[in-house]
């Protein structure tokens, strides 16, 4: 077993179990990283603590280093057909780092109940949006003075609920990307997920140095996601953007309910996760 394991490590033996588990629950995630432009740990960290036993603060960094591999995966696949935003997606991920502290900073100030509600509240009218607002194809993501502020916001708005309630930059980013930017659907998810590596990586250091990792099936999930990553991509570019805008919508929609049913349950308290 891992020495990173954690608590409950009776439950996360290396068995052909603990294995296949890890790689299917790879395969998914990495075809919804692919396909959305998202991390993939909506689905890496509900399985990983439903199915083999983690602890919440275990699944997140385990799934954060997943991460790192699938979205790299995901962006090449995106660059081939020249769908990746290289410098807006590195304001974006600057911003996200500075906004990260400060959702942490904020975790324990604030209701995360309300804020929860907030969020889906969020998510609701980007659903809407996504019937009425079809991205062209075309259209790419240029920066200039006043779009290179707005990613830096939009980066800093994207790292602080990153920080405060878990969620994936991609269900933030790529939404606003084609909403608020006009940006490409494509290009909205190939630079989502280059602006998720660094962050990613910084994460992913320093939930090693505090054993919130298991590195075993971190490399097992990433590994399996790999092959998958570029199938969502490859699937992505072939959908027709108001087919892909539907998918999109589902998924979010996915999102909201799992939300809306943790903020039930910890209706009673105010700093439930």
């Amino acid at each position: 077993m891992s020495p990173l394991a954690g608590e409950g490590s009776d439950v996360r033996e290396r068995t052909p179990r603990f294995i296949i588990t890890c790689l299917a629950v790879g395969l998914a995630a990495g075809l919804l990283s692919g396909l959305f432009g998202v991390g993939g740990g909506t689905v890496i960290v509900p399985l990983l603590v439903l199915i083999l036993g983690f602890d919440q603060r275990l699944a997140s960094g385990t799934s954060l280093a997943a991460i790192v591999p699938t979205a790299s995966v995901g962006v090449v696949s995106y660059a081939l057909s020249d769908s990746v935003a290289w410098i807006p997606a590195l304001v974006l991920a600057a911003g996200a780092v500075v906004g990260a502290q400060i959702g942490t900073w904020l975790l324990a100030r604030l209701p995360q109940n309300a804020l929860r509600w907030g969020f889906i509240g969020f998510l609701a009218v980007v659903v809407i949006m996504l019937f009425i607002v079809i991205p062209s194809r075309d259209a790419g993501l240029d920066i200039d003075v006043w779009s290179g502020v707005g990613l830096v916001v939009l980066g800093v708005i994207t790292g602080i609920l990153s920080g405060l309630l878990g969620v994936g930059g991609g269900i933030i980013v790529v939404p606003a990307l084609i909403l608020l930017f006009g940006t490409s659907d494509v290009i909205a998810k190939g630079t989502s997920l280059l602006m998720m590596i660094p962050t990613a990586i910084s994460g992913t250091i320093g939930n090693i140095r505090r054993k919130n990792v298991d590195l075993p099936a971190a490399a097992l999930i990433g590994v399996a996601a790999c092959t998958t990553t570029a199938l969502g991509a490859w699937i992505a570019l072939h959908l027709d953007p108001f087919a892909a805008n539907l998918l999109f919508a589902g998924f979010l929609v996915f999102i909201a309910t799992q939300m809306a049913v943790k903020a039930w349950k910890g209706r009673g308290g105010r700093s439930a996760r």
